[in-house]
């Protein structure tokens, strides 16, 4: 039976997403526990897409399949009753054999958070403490020129080989609470350090080392040398994922 789990992680405690030798990882924690509810036979678990280490993830998508066919509520109890604190089930449904949470995904959403206020180190797992004013306005320029069908080469990692570097933003948006900014996109797909790499050029026209327009030019300029700084991992969520 296959089946698909949305769940909560906490990013700071894993050395990220996808299962690593030796290392601590969101994806081996959940198989381990899913192999011993499957009498001990192995399962792979298939995401919506990895996070790196420090990411977080508020709905997480991924599918797996079992030998024994369980109860959703019930299923979801007993793996959360195995995790560790650090993750959460917090749905589990039925799906069809042709369902995959990666290939079926629709859109991502993406959000990015910065303290602009003192610092504060209980926070600093959570939200990047960057502890200085920002231009807001300029930054909410900014981000605009993100949206629409795009070549992200410039803001991908700078040895990623993709087959395409297309990617179409659907909506972006720039709040501020208090001394928190929160930076989200929606968009088809992100690729490896593209959400930082974004943010980290926002940083930068909102500290007035960049203009708003330089984004066009960036993006125009296919090159990673050319967008600036990667941000911290520790403000970044995976918030949402969709198949419709």
């Amino acid at each position: 039976m296959k089946y698909l789990i949305t769940f909560s992680y906490d990013g700071s405690k894993y050395f990220g997403y996808q299962k690593q030798p030796n290392k601590p990882t969101v994806q081996q924690e959940i198989e381990n526990v899913l192999t011993q509810l499957n009498s001990n036979k192995p399962v792979i678990i298939s995401a919506s897409g990895r996070t790196d280490s420090g990411v977080h993830a508020l709905n997480q998508k991924a599918h797996f399949v079992l030998d024994k066919e369980y109860d959703e509520s019930k299923l979801q109890y007993s793996m959360n009753k195995m995790l560790s604190t650090s993750i959460y089930i917090k749905n589990v449904e039925k799906k069809e054999d042709n369902f995959h949470a990666r290939f079926d995904v629709k859109k991502k959403k993406y959000t990015y958070k910065i303290n602009v206020g003192e610092y504060n180190p209980l926070e600093y797992n959570y939200i990047f403490q960057y502890n200085k004013e920002l231009n807001i306005e300029e930054m909410k320029k900014a981000i605009k020129y993100f949206e629409g069908l795009h070549n992200f080469k410039s803001f991908t990692k700078i040895d990623e080989e993709k087959e395409t570097y297309e990617r179409e933003i659907f909506e972006t948006n720039i709040i501020k609470e208090k001394n928190i900014i929160s930076i989200t996109f929606v968009g088809t797909g992100f690729m490896r350090y593209m959400v930082r790499n974004m943010v980290g050029l926002l940083v930068e026209i909102g500290s007035g080392k960049k203009d708003s327009n330089c984004v066009k030019d960036v993006l125009l300029a296919e090159d990673r040398t050319k967008a600036g700084i990667t941000i911290d991992p520790n403000g970044l969520y995976l918030e949402d994922v969709y198949y419709e």
